[in-house]
């Protein structure tokens, strides 16, 4: 087992210093990450938090798995890594490289807008 934990389950007005506040009561922390969305800024509701050693990961695991923080129980695992990074395929993916489609496109093909650059539809264009 890693260094690393995941942590679901938190509030959404959960901030970096009550984390590691908090996971900080097993041993010193290395890092503690909180994904914020995109749209609006705010934490995502889940956190990741390393350890120095494996031993201080599984302590954190067994002590606060279902432990009640700010009205919510916690959910405490040990993270897994992603295969193949955090880009790139998915799998079950109808686009081969993850990419989104766009467009009024059905989800596997047919129909809709044709692909192509500006340039190749004026030169298609020029030649009619």
């Amino acid at each position: 087992m890693g260094s690393k934990i995941f942590v679901g389950g938190l509030d959404f007005s959960t901030t970096k210093e009550q984390l590691e506040a908090l996971f900080g009561e097993i041993g010193p922390i290395k890092d503690a990450f909180l994904p914020q969305d995109r749209a609006t800024g705010r934490p995502r509701g889940f956190a990741f938090v390393e350890y120095e050693t494996s031993e201080q990961a599984e302590q954190a695991i067994e002590r606060f798995n279902g432990y009640e923080f700010l009205g919510r129980t916690l959910r405490v695992n040990a993270a897994e890594d992603r295969p193949g990074g955090s880009r790139g395929p998915r799998p079950f993916s109808p686009q081969p490289f993850g990419g989104g489609g766009g467009g009024n496109r059905p989800p596997f093909g047919g129909g809709g807008k044709p692909k192509g650059s500006r340039r190749n539809l004026r030169a298609r264009k020029r030649s009619l």
